[in-house]
């Protein structure tokens, strides 16, 4: 038999009756025509009814623009596998009763207007398991895509692997990912839509290797199934173990969507990734300033950089870039809310956005840990510059963080590590990357996200090795010198571009950015545009030699370090000194 480990329903389902379907979560009545305009989706449980391949590929594509892609026969029973029964007769079975020949369905599509493959499994076919063929299909769509330069779109809906091929069917892992990996060095978009259930081998290889991982929403997603987990350690399983939910706050999935809104987000996706035509002009420098402000007492450049109502990164996002998309988490521990991200536009051009989020009330204070990220936050940090230069696309960071933050689960988690992998990191990105401190940019924290071609500063931000209570705690004794310390260490935007750090100001309204958020946001855009025009073009090989440069003439001083032998005698020996 298939191995499947979908998860147990919470409720019997009513007996359907003539014109009437039974949700199979909350057994409610639901008559069939209201439940195929409402896509599947129990309007009394908002329960997302499993779809068939045909169906999904009738909500995503653009009217009679699928065009199916044939395969040559391939042998069907690759080890003459019988258990209660014949496995070529449960092939037949799974073909006639779900209209399918294999468990996906490949082809190429029009996606709001942008051409791509298509493989959707159909979990009608013997549960959505992996063997040889639906290896071999998913491959070649990998490959169709790779040939034609498309993006490819996936939707998963499997149990795991399947059993009737053994060993063969095992290895349709590592075929289905180095697929993957393939369209990855190519720079092409993968998008994997995960839909309820998805499980094993599948979930293990390519379901989850998508440039962009999107969960539907109630959908069930993991590696073993509930069952299994329970069956073999006898472990409780936390409240909404395994559901899209859950993905979405372990950070192993960008986003969670409805099967209504799966379409439109689509739709951006691929727009962002294939937009076309030379970006709009910059329009004039406007919002960057030449000469430098002066007479601002540092102290009240911090007092202001930190106000609650100053705008924040996801302030930003909305009002001076024209779309944006959201991507979530680090793959591999969380999603931190302290650090946000993705892929965006703004004049005409697609970027990678990623910057600090505060929030302005208390409860989205508490909730954004007042903008100090967890090492999670940098991993996905990371992963979006990863995500930039993969697809050639800027990067745009915007800074406005106290600080890492310190606490003893960060440390276990490997803080120190984040901080100095994604330095590196953006030091040798091969794609321009510009970066605004916005707010108050702190210590390491801000670093992180402050590695860049070009370094912006907002006329009313700061950035600093510490912050001024820190630095008055420490060497005035006091927290209470924090003024003097501010002072001291001269913080504010004119020291960082006499010192050469900050590249350029932007400037802000009379009263700071939070006293016209609009105005603040269009100054912003003014300026990012301005960069981005100023280094595109610029090979990355150029990129790469300015960057280094730039970072090395910070502070002044030479970087090589003098031979003994004289300037420039590099060859010369070094005289052994004996005691």
């Amino acid at each position: 038999m298939t191995h499947t480990t979908a998860p147990p329903r919470t409720a019997p389902a009513a007996p359907a009756t003539a014109g009437w379907t039974a949700c199979p979560q909350c057994g409610w009545l639901v008559y069939r025509k209201r439940l195929d305009r409402n896509l599947q989706v129990c309007p009394e449980c908002d329960h997302h009814l499993r779809l068939p391949a045909r169906a999904r590929i009738d909500l995503l594509a653009d009217p009679d623009s699928f065009a199916e892609a044939s395969f040559a026969p391939h042998p069907a029973d690759p080890l003459s596998f019988t258990d209660l029964r014949d496995y070529r007769g449960r092939l037949r079975d799974a073909a006639t009763r779900s209209a399918e020949e294999e468990a996906v369905v490949v082809g190429t599509a029009a996606i709001g207007g942008t051409e791509a493959v298509l493989a959707v499994m159909d979990f009608g076919f013997l549960g959505g398991s992996m063997g040889v063929e639906v290896g071999r299909r998913v491959s070649g769509a990998a490959g169709l895509a790779l040939e034609r330069g498309l993006p490819l779109v996936t939707v998963c809906a499997s149990g795991g692997a399947r059993m009737q091929e053994g060993v063969l069917s095992l290895f349709q892992m590592a075929r289905t990912a180095q697929a993957f990996a393939r369209l990855r060095e190519a720079g092409l978009l993968s998008v994997c839509v995960l839909t309820d259930p998805t499980y094993g081998g599948v979930s293990a290889s390519f379901a989850t290797l998508g440039s962009v991982v999107v969960a539907e929403q109630g959908a069930h997603v993991g590696f073993a199934g509930p069952r299994v987990v329970q069956e073999t350690i006898r472990a409780e399983l936390p409240p909404g173990f395994q559901t899209a939910d859950f993905l979405l706050g372990h950070g192993l999935v960008d986003r969670v969507e409805s099967r209504a809104e799966l379409r439109p987000l689509l739709v951006r996706l691929l727009a962002l990734h294939t937009a076309g035509g030379s970006p709009a002009a910059a329009g004039g420098a406007a919002g960057a300033a030449d000469d430098v402000p002066t007479g601002t007492d540092p102290w009240d450049v911090v007092q202001g950089a930190r106000a609650t109502d100053r705008p924040t990164t996801l302030d930003y996002l909305h009002t001076a870039f024209d779309d944006f998309v959201e991507l979530h988490g680090d793959r591999a521990f969380a999603d931190d809310p302290a650090v946000v991200g993705g892929v965006a536009s703004i004049g005409g051009r697609t970027v990678v956005v990623v910057g600090h989020q505060k929030g302005h009330t208390v409860r989205e204070r508490v909730a954004r840990n007042f903008g100090m990220p967890h090492p999670e936050g940098y991993r996905k940090a990371m992963r979006l510059l990863d995500h930039a230069e993969a697809f050639g696309l800027p990067v745009v960071t915007l800074v406005d963080t106290p600080g890492a933050h310190p606490g003893p689960e960060a440390e276990e988690r490997g803080q120190a590590h984040a901080i100095a992998d994604i330095i590196m990191r953006s030091s040798r990105l091969r794609v321009p990357v510009v970066s605004v401190v916005t707010g108050e940019g702190g210590s390491g924290g801000a670093l992180a996200l402050c590695t860049s071609d070009r370094l912006l500063v907002m006329e009313n931000a700061f950035l600093s090795v510490i912050s001024p209570e820190g630095c008055a705690a420490i060497l005035w004794r006091t927290a209470a010198a924090a003024p003097l310390a501010a002072r001291a260490m001269r913080l504010g935007a004119a020291h960082l571009v006499e010192s050469g750090i900050a590249t350029g100001v932007v400037r802000e309204p009379a009263g700071g950015a939070q006293a016209d958020p609009v105005a603040a946001a269009d100054a912003l855009r003014a300026a990012l545009l301005r960069e981005l025009a100023e280094l595109d073009g610029l090979d990355p090989d150029t990129l790469l030699t300015a960057r280094s440069r730039r970072l090395s003439l910070v502070g002044g001083g030479q970087e090589r370090p003098v031979h003994p032998g004289g300037p420039g005698s590099w060859a010369a020996p070094i005289p052994l000194v004996r005691s």
